[in-house]
């Protein structure tokens, strides 16, 4: 019989909304309370009244759709439970999130701080790109009669034609100009939707801030598009794998992803599947974006990046073993968190030790592991955060799995391109559903979620078990094992204005909707101090080379020089520039 106060998970519920009627556009509170209702009534069909006046604890992964003043108070008033609840958190930005709320829900509830914690998040974003598509047509045409044909015909001829236009201004986040032009027209929020607590102009920022004048906005690089890519290379380079057949990894990969959420019910791409020749090739719709990875446009599903326009919610409620008795929730509901860890990478990507590997994945595994007691080889069941390939790459690679073709495979969701990316709550579908898989195992077993964050910066790795911890251990681990942020890695220095012959750390090239080169981006290293630096390409042919995907740029000498024009930033070339 486990501790009194050993928290177990009792109910979880995932919603989804795939209505493409306005009418039907449901605000992210809306999609996390219905989800709250199912898990409730999925842990105890019998005493749901009951088990809701118990909640005292809320944690809500912060939403990408809509800017709340105060979204777990709303949460709390809807459920009627405002007036004892003891502890509420919005959390901040990052993937990571869903792990981390969960984690520590887990161990307020083994210190006896609360009795029933809720921790939900979701997301709107298809909602709102449906509502303001056609509000954009409406207040910029002004002909009523356009609009209701929009609204009835939204794959209309019309719409695709306007729709490529829009691609074609905003090339990769296009609804940021539906959004600002709704917002400026003061016709915010929706119909029946909460009232913002700020301008609207940036719900569709994963993490609000400004790059300002840091050696990566100066060359035009930080976004995720970017860096990823950018370990993919590295990483692709370091196990002597060519562009090629880390292309077609990548696709294969992601085509075993798609099978999985093709059967998955909660999936946005439920019942399709994506063959891996089409994920593989590249043209039309699948461009490239940047190399190695394509992507369709934003409202298609994304063949090889994160699809974040989806309807997606999901709530899970733990309490205390003795309290989920008291309550009378079958034991047959019952999943215990083990234990769980996070760190985070530094913020800016050029101050990491290298581009093949990530200590924030490395030591939250090992940490999460370690704090659960449980050995890599008794994880029975897994999901690895999948916003772009390199993180199950870099997750399998140190945990000694196969990345294709496993007994285990790496996701239970199908992942963040067939899954659907819920912004920044897709850990918490995954860790819905590792606990439905957990309550119909047969025997002892484990389940690790690990959910990542930001840039390849930020990780929390949750053990799920469907045994309780030994008697002899703690209820639950004391605190995160690990530090907010990992200091003692070894660093290269970043050389401020680099000059001199330089080789390539790693690279991406970004490219135009027409699929040609735009801009090339290179991590290297001065040869004669040993130096990192940032540089964009100095010249046509270095680009065209970079962009060719034949040879191999990683480790390849080049020259690289301070930029006349611009103040800070460097150019790069392989071919030595007359002016050095």
């Amino acid at each position: 019989m486990p501790h009194p106060n050993t928290p177990v998970i009792i109910g979880v519920a995932d919603i989804k909304n795939r209505s493409t009627h306005i009418s039907a556009a449901k605000e992210p509170a809306t999609l996390m309370l219905e989800a709250i209702q199912a898990a409730l009534s999925d842990a105890s069909a019998s005493s749901t009244a009951q088990l809701q006046d118990a909640i005292d604890s809320i944690d809500v992964v912060r939403t990408w759709t809509w800017p709340y003043p105060d979204l777990p108070g709303l949460l709390a008033t809807r459920l009627q439970v405002q007036d004892h609840v003891r502890w509420t958190r919005y959390s901040e930005h990052g993937g990571d999130k869903p792990g981390k709320c969960v984690d520590e829900a887990a161990r307020r509830v083994a210190r006896r701080e609360c009795s029933v914690a809720v921790v939900t998040g979701g997301e709107a974003l298809a909602s709102c790109e449906l509502s303001f598509s056609y509000f954009y047509f409406f207040l910029h045409f002004d002909f009523l009669s356009l609009y209701l044909f929009i609204s009835w015909y939204p794959r209309s001829f019309l719409y695709e034609r306007w729709r490529e236009y829009v691609y074609a201004q905003r090339a990769d986040f296009p609804f940021y100009t539906l959004v600002s032009a709704c917002a400026a027209a003061k016709k915010l929020p929706p119909p029946g939707w909460t009232p913002p607590a700020s301008a609207v102009d940036s719900v569709f920022s994963p993490t609000g801030r400004d790059l300002g004048k840091n050696l990566g906005a100066i060359h035009g690089i930080g976004a995720p598009i970017h860096v990823y890519p950018l370990y993919e290379n590295g990483f692709r380079a370091h196990r002597g794998q060519t562009p090629k057949a880390n292309h077609e990894e990548s696709a294969r990969l992601y085509a075993e992803f798609a099978r999985v959420a093709e059967k998955n019910e909660v999936a946005w791409n439920y019942g399709k599947t994506t063959s891996e020749e089409e994920i593989a090739t590249v043209g039309g719709k699948n461009r490239m974006i940047c190399s190695p990875l394509s992507l369709t446009p934003p409202t298609d599903p994304l063949l090889m990046n994160a699809f974040n326009t989806v309807n997606l919610a999901a709530a899970m409620l733990i309490t205390s073993t003795s309290h989920a008795e008291r309550l009378g929730v079958p034991r047959s509901k019952w999943i215990y968190p083990l234990g769980g860890a996070g760190t985070a990478d530094a913020d800016e990507f050029w101050k990491r030790p290298d581009f093949h590997s990530s200590p924030a994945i490395s030591r939250s595994i090992d940490a999460s592991l370690h704090a659960s007691g449980t050995k890599k080889e008794e994880l029975d069941i897994l999901d690895i955060y999948s916003c772009f390939p390199i993180v199950p790459k870099l997750a399998a690679h140190h945990l000694g799995l196969p990345l294709t073709g496993a007994e285990k495979p790496l996701t239970v969701l199908g992942g963040l391109t067939s899954f659907g990316g819920a912004g920044n709550n897709y850990s918490m579908h995954a860790l819905t559903q590792v606990t439905r898989r957990l309550r119909d195992s047969r025997g002892k077993k484990k389940a690790m979620v690990l959910c990542n964050g930001g840039v390849l910066s930020y990780q929390h790795v949750v053990i799920l078990g469907n045994e309780p911890r030994p008697d002899d251990e703690a209820v639950y681990p004391d605190e995160n094992p690990l530090p907010a942020k990992i200091t003692d890695v070894a660093v290269p220095r970043v050389a401020v204005e680099p000059q001199g012959e330089a080789i390539v750390e790693t690279y991406t090239v970004e490219f135009k909707r027409d699929g040609t080169p735009l801009r090339g981006y290179v991590v290297g290293r001065l040869k004669s101090t040993d130096e990192r630096f940032l540089a964009n390409h100095g010249d046509e042919d270095t680009l065209r080379h970079m962009a060719s995907g034949v040879v191999e740029v990683v480790g390849k000498s080049g020259w690289v020089w301070p930029d006349a024009e611009t103040k800070g930033r460097s150019l790069f070339a392989f071919d030595k520039p007359a002016r050095l």
